[in-house]
Parts: structure tokens; C-alpha cells; sequence
């Protein structure tokens, strides 16, 4: 055999591999799936039915055909009882418009109450009015309007299908989100802007940024909702994310259901993408929470 005819395989194979990435990544970045958990807790076990949640995450200005139908039918198929936004829904940068994001955002209610945690992207603009072209209050003042209701290191306490329930939203200081900050928020920290964890409730804590997990469950939360990791932008399977928008490898909490005894994490994989626009065997998703 010719060394031509020795080395024209492997680099054909080569090359129909790196097709059928980036196919699959043009495939996962315009579509979504649904995510099911199932959720058990002693709290629900006087629940009059079953108790729905959708918990989306990361759409950062993400469309799904016209004016976002695709996606809203998908919600609405969910029949949820609540439905929690977890941040990072528009793109805090010069440049862009939170349009995309509000549109879409003030069509929940007529589902369901929604209520609404900031990620970065949310907090960037509310902390740094005279450096970006969005507003924040004008964002905010629209979805509130629609009849949102924003959790800015805040609680309400919701009754679903007879279980009393607490949401509270836990906005990360700025500086936590920095690539190379490793150290977080301690307890002091987190009861300092949030208050203690409700007790006689089924608590739900709303923490866009899983890093610093630890904390969060020490607080006491039953369940931990977080997104800000798109999933490790590539995921191996039967193996964690591998590597974070903020560069981090291998992440611990990346996107998924971990149970923790007592506690319940659910990080989702996010609806959209942004800083790094690629996906690779980690489908943005809608995830739905079955109580």
C-alpha cells in the first residue's frame, strides 16, 4: 500500500468526525428538549395532586421560532403550577437589547404565577447603570407590570396544590463571578442578605451560580435551583461538563438533578448559549420539576 493510500482513510475519517460535530452542534443550538425529575420530599406527602414547576435558565435573548412560540408552547404543555426563572434570561452587554428576553418573559403569566431570580447578566446592568445602553429598571418594570414577580435577595411564600412553599432568590456578589474566584459567599454572607432558611415550608432557594454549593446547602434549603454553567458547554457522557463560561474544567455541579439526602440540587444545562455560542452533547433544555 502507497503511504498515500495509507494515510487517505484516517484523514477522511477525520474529517467526516469533525462534520458530524459540528452538525450536531448546529442541531443543539437551535433546538431544546424537556428535562424530567422526579422529586420526593416528606413535606409533599399531604399534597393534594401533583405539583408541577418549570425552572428555566440562561435564555440570554435565545429565540425559538417566531416570537419565541416554540418555546412557549412548551411551557404551557407542562401545565405548570409555578414557574421560576433562575437568571441570565437577557445579555447584560452594549450591543444587545433585552427586547428578545422581556417579550418572551411577560407571555408566563398568563400560564401560571412566575417569579424571577437575577443572574449576572441581570445584575451587571442593575449595578452599572451609566456603562450600559440597557436598562435594568425599565426591564424590570415591564415583567413586574406583566405581573412577575422579582426575588432579589427576597422570599414569597406560595401555597401549592396545599403545601406551603418558600421561594427565595439569592443574588451571587458581582465579584463571585469573576474566572478566577474560587473563594464565595460564607453562611453570614448568605443569612446577611437573604435572612434564615424558612422553616415549616418546603424552601427553595433560587442561586444562579452553582460554585458555591456548599454554602447554599448549608443554609438549609430543601432544593437548590441554579443555572450559569450551560452544562460545561461539552458534555462526555456517563461525566460531568468540561469546561465552564467562565473556563473552569470540569465543573462540579454543570447541569443535572444531585441528590443529597434531605436535599435536592437541580442545576439546568440552560436554554440558550453566550459567551461560548457551542454545544456538544448537551441539548439546552427546559426542565420540569414533578413533586
Amino acid at each position: 500500500m502507497s503511504d498515500r493510500r495509507k494515510y487517505k482513510l484516517p484523514v477522511f475519517m477525520l474529517g467526516l468526525e469533525m462534520l458530524i460535530i459540528l452538525a450536531e452542534t448546529a442541531r443543539e443550538i437551535r433546538s431544546f428538549i424537556v428535562t424530567r425529575y422526579q422529586i420526593s420530599s416528606e413535606k409533599w406527602n399531604k399534597a393534594e395532586g401533583k405539583c408541577r414547576i418549570v425552572f428555566l435558565s440562561d435564555l440570554h435573548n435565545r429565540v425559538y421560532g417566531k416570537n419565541n412560540d416554540r418555546l412557549l408552547r412548551a411551557v404551557s404543555r407542562q401545565r405548570p403550577d409555578m414557574i421560576l426563572a433562575g437568571g441570565d434570561m437577557l445579555v447584560g452587554k452594549n450591543g444587545y437589547d433585552y427586547r428578545p428576553a422581556a417579550e418572551f418573559m411577560k407571555k408566563l403569566p398568563s400560564i401560571c404565577p412566575v417569579y424571577y431570580a437575577n443572574g449576572n447578566h441581570e445584575q451587571r446592568l442593575k449595578n452599572n447603570p451609566d456603562i450600559y445602553e440597557q436598562s435594568y429598571q425599565k426591564y424590570k418594570e415591564e415583567l413586574l407590570l406583566a405581573g412577575i414577580h422579582f426575588l432579589e435577595n427576597e422570599s414569597e411564600d406560595i401555597l401549592l396544590r396545599g403545601v406551603p412553599v418558600r421561594v427565595t432568590g439569592f443574588e451571587v456578589s458581582g465579584k463571585n463571578y469573576g474566572r478566577f474566584c474560587k473563594k464565595g459567599p460564607d453562611i453570614d454572607t448568605l443569612k446577611a442578605q437573604i435572612g434564615n432558611c424558612g422553616k415549616g415550608y418546603y424552601q427553595i432557594l433560587l442561586a444562579h451560580n452553582p460554585s458555591y454549593m456548599k454554602t447554599y446547602l448549608e443554609w438549609g434549603a430543601d432544593m437548590v435551583l441554579s443555572g450559569h454553567l450551560h452544562g460545561g458547554i461539552v458534555g462526555l457522557p456517563g461525566f460531568r461538563g468540561v469546561i465552564s463560561p467562565g473556563f473552569r474544567l470540569f465543573p462540579e455541579y454543570s447541569g443535572g438533578y444531585y441528590d443529597k439526602g434531605d436535599q435536592v440540587i437541580v442545576v439546568s444545562r440552560g436554554i440558550g448559549s453566550h459567551t461560548i455560542p457551542v454545544r456538544l452533547f448537551n441539548s439546552p433544555e427546559v426542565v420540569v420539576l414533578e413533586f
